[in-house]
């Protein structure tokens, strides 16, 4: 999210001077009555690094994937309340003023973006669950967040140990143990305030909080992992009950198939990851069902990791993801194009997205990062008419600096108090179809560089 200035046209705000203000709202932030705990740390009995590199989520360690494909099941104590709750908060600045939003200015905008609350824990030996509810800070919504409903069970097959589980989820991806599918990849936190390309995969979070999927897999001796399932939407009126916009992108038709295989191995001083995930949707944009068509989507992903922590506990990772994504939209092209016929000029579309990461934690405290992606497809006039080349691409660079000074437990309200703080930037060469007059307006790519301050804390 971008957070602009209380006065157009006043001079920029130092950034240590932002990083100290934005720190300061934080810790008033931390130190309010706590109605919530961190359940998963309590649960285990472990500090936020064993599971989380760099001490706060989202990216996990092994040993977090490893709870968290147990069904959220590990246990060190006989009870404990289930509930968590975080805040993030946040200044962004934009390299040119960028349409405003409600409650806020064109530019420089400091703003508290997320308050979460946080169902998170094991009942039993066999069941578990982390389902999130979102206060937004920049629409002044409510909302239903991420969903994670777990059973699972450990049976030994022909001397294999296999972990077998059922996910109840309510966005593609989102039961992913690993950080490199879309739900739970870097930037692990933005502002909506920010600008963002306006093109991307279809499961790369369209169907975020606006599908349910039932998925079942099989995790074999801590090396290989097996997912099947299928995603519907929910209906329109309980969906706008939850909060979310049903309409877009659009309602499922029937069920899509969701499929993901991953296999995971210590080699050398770390964990190596390879993997591959797909999904195919018909969908009835905006919900109109008029046409007789759907859109066709589907997506197939090919991803990788690989994490290594020193013996002084210095953490190292790297995350990758390509996805090919090939559109079929009969619907969309026959509403925009009637009463004339659609063609395949404009019903048939690819795009293609990589991302890549990479960060190393000082003692899994204090962290830099540096990711870069690249999105390109087809031209389509009807698809991207806002663009000036009729054209997806985009491409960039983020960084991010950031210190979590209390993952270890050590925090001065105790070992519940969690703290993260830091810095990101992010900068296009490309924005929706070209580095340069991209809108036919004179609008460049560089225009939407970003520079965001952030306080991310948990308790």
């Amino acid at each position: 999210m971008t957070i602009q200035s209380v006065a157009r046209g006043s001079a920029p705000v130092a950034p240590l001077k932002l990083f100290a203000a934005v720190s300061l709202l934080a810790l008033g932030l931390g130190a309010t009555p706590a109605k919530a705990v961190p359940a998963f740390a309590v649960q285990t009995g472990q500090p936020c690094q064993t599971c989380h590199v760099g001490g706060l989520g989202p990216q996990l360690t092994p040993f977090g994937r490893e709870f968290k494909l147990r069904g959220y099941t590990t246990r060190a104590v006989a009870f404990n309340v289930p509930l968590s709750a975080m805040a993030v908060a946040s200044y962004v600045q934009t390299q040119k003023d960028q349409p405003a939003q409600p409650y806020f200015r064109p530019n420089d905008n400091f703003a508290i973006d997320q308050v979460n609350l946080f169902f998170a824990g094991g009942m039993g030996q066999h069941l578990g669950a982390f389902v999130q509810a979102t206060y937004n800070g920049i629409s002044r919504t409510y909302n239903w967040d991420n969903t994670d409903i777990r059973a699972t069970t450990t049976v030994d097959i022909k001397g294999n140990n296999v972990i077998l589980g059922a996910s109840l989820n309510n966005s593609p991806t989102v039961q992913d143990a690993w950080n490199t599918t879309p739900a739970w990849g870097f930037p692990y936190t933005t502002s909506s305030l920010g600008p963002t390309p306006g093109a991307a995969p279809l499961i790369s979070g369209a169907l975020a909080q606006k599908a349910l999927g039932l998925t079942a897999y099989a995790w074999i001796n801590s090396e290989f992992f097996v997912e099947a399932g299928g995603y519907g939407s929910p209906g329109a009126t309980s969906l706008s009950h939850l909060g979310v916009d049903p309409t877009s992108p659009g309602s499922i038709q029937g069920l899509a198939p969701y499929g993901r295989v991953a296999f995971q191995k210590a080699i050398g001083p770390g964990t190596l990851e390879v993997g591959a995930f797909g999904m195919r949707a018909d969908l009835n944009p905006g919900l109109d069902r008029t046409t007789g068509f759907t859109d066709r989507y589907t997506d197939i992903g090919i991803d990788g990791s690989y994490q290594m922590t020193r013996t002084n506990t210095d953490v190292i990772t790297a995350n990758a993801r390509y996805i090919d994504e090939q559109q079929s939209l009969n619907a969309t092209c026959t509403l925009a194009l009637a009463p004339v016929p659609a063609t395949s000029d404009c019903t048939k579309v690819s795009m293609r997205d990589i991302r890549f990461d990479a960060s190393y934690y000082w003692r899994n405290k204090i962290g830099a990062t540096v990711a870069a992606f690249d999105t390109t497809g087809s031209a389509n006039a009807v698809v991207y008419g806002g663009n000036r080349t009729s054209k997806p691409d985009s491409t960039g660079l983020m960084f991010q600096l950031d210190g979590t000074p209390w993952g270890d437990g050590s925090g001065p309200l105790g070992p519940r108090f969690n703290m993260r703080v830091g810095v990101q930037y992010f900068l296009y060469t490309r924005f929706n179809g070209a580095g340069s007059n991209y809108d036919g307006a004179g609008a460049n790519a560089s225009d939407n560089n970003t520079l965001r301050v952030f306080t991310w804390i948990a308790y």
